[in-house]
């Protein structure tokens, strides 16, 4: 019985003594490994590249989108206590604009708008305030109908409109707001070959249609209530705001147009000649321009 103690207590002592061993050599065997391991390349001996942190993420951060304003600044003549600016409606048509100076109407600038019908569908063209960025938000169209002609999506907030046709004519950037029905593609791309626009020495864009493809508002048309035919706006935005509207007989057919009426602010129209103004904004301002304003048309 004490052999067979003796046996059992031996091969114990055994075991152990071989896990001693390998302790030992492990806590020999780490240090040498790392010392190698930390040891300065031999000349032209390449090391072998780090493990590569993962790539991060960027982070686009939010901005408010702003675009220079869309416009066009006469330059302007002193006559008294008024200025006296040249202008160009978008149909070719020449005026003299004689104002009161605290208006600031050449400091507010002036953009076009005319109403046209593409395939006998009404749509408004106009010249956003805000230029390019206010349609592209810093995005990329949907397609390229022509060199100079984009869609775009439709914008948020966009109520009625749908998809947008963008032309550029030299510096100038023209919306055309589609409807949620949309025209066809077809119908976009005879548009988008047919209107064209010129650029004066002036800096005013005068602009044409093509065949059945587009056409154009005349002065004195309507669509859906509103005057349509070639416009020039000054201002916008949230600030003040003034239309010109060449019109036929206009103390008969002058009709306020929404861009002015819908703004929720002061606005008031009045008649000088064959020319309606629309004025919006502060009330001294809608006070100074029906009452000041005077059109010489050419």
């Amino acid at each position: 019985m004490a052999d067979q103690f003796d046996v059992i207590e031996a091969g114990e002592r055994g075991r152990r003594r071989w896990v001693g061993i390998g302790v030992v050599l492990a806590l020999l065997v780490i240090p040498i490994v790392s010392l190698l391991v930390s040891r300065d390349p031999e000349p032209g001996q390449v090391p072998p590249p780090p493990t590569a942190a993962p790539a991060p993420v960027p982070i686009q951060s939010l901005t408010r989108v702003e675009g220079a304003p869309n416009v066009v600044r006469a330059p302007v003549k002193v006559k008294g206590g008024d200025e006296v600016i040249p202008v160009v409606f978008p149909d070719g048509r020449h005026a003299d604009i004689r104002y009161p100076a605290d208006l600031r109407l050449n400091e507010l600038g002036a953009r076009p708008f005319v109403g046209a019908w593409v395939a006998g569908h009404y749509r408004g063209l106009y010249a956003p305030y805000g230029g390019e960025m206010e349609i592209s938000r810093g995005g990329q169209p949907i397609r390229n109908f022509t060199p100079n002609v984009t869609l775009w999506p439709r914008q948020p907030g966009g109520g009625s409109y749908g998809q947008v046709l963008m032309f550029a004519f030299g510096k100038w950037r023209l919306a055309l707001y589609d409807r949620p029905e949309g025209l066809s593609f077809e119908e976009r791309l005879a548009a988008a070959k047919s209107l064209r626009g010129k650029v004066g020495k002036d800096g005013y864009l005068v602009l044409s249609g093509g065949g059945d493809a587009i056409r154009l508002a005349e002065p004195g048309e309507t669509a859906q209530g509103d005057p349509v035919g070639p416009q020039l706006w000054f201002g916008g935005g949230v600030g003040d705001m003034l239309a010109l509207i060449p019109t036929p007989d206009c103390q008969k057919d002058a009709r306020t147009p929404s861009v002015v009426n819908g703004r929720g602010r002061p606005a008031r129209v009045v008649c000088r000649g064959d020319v309606q103004i629309a004025a919006s904004g502060s009330r001294s301002f809608v006070e100074h321009a029906i009452d000041g304003i005077r059109i010489t048309l050419k």
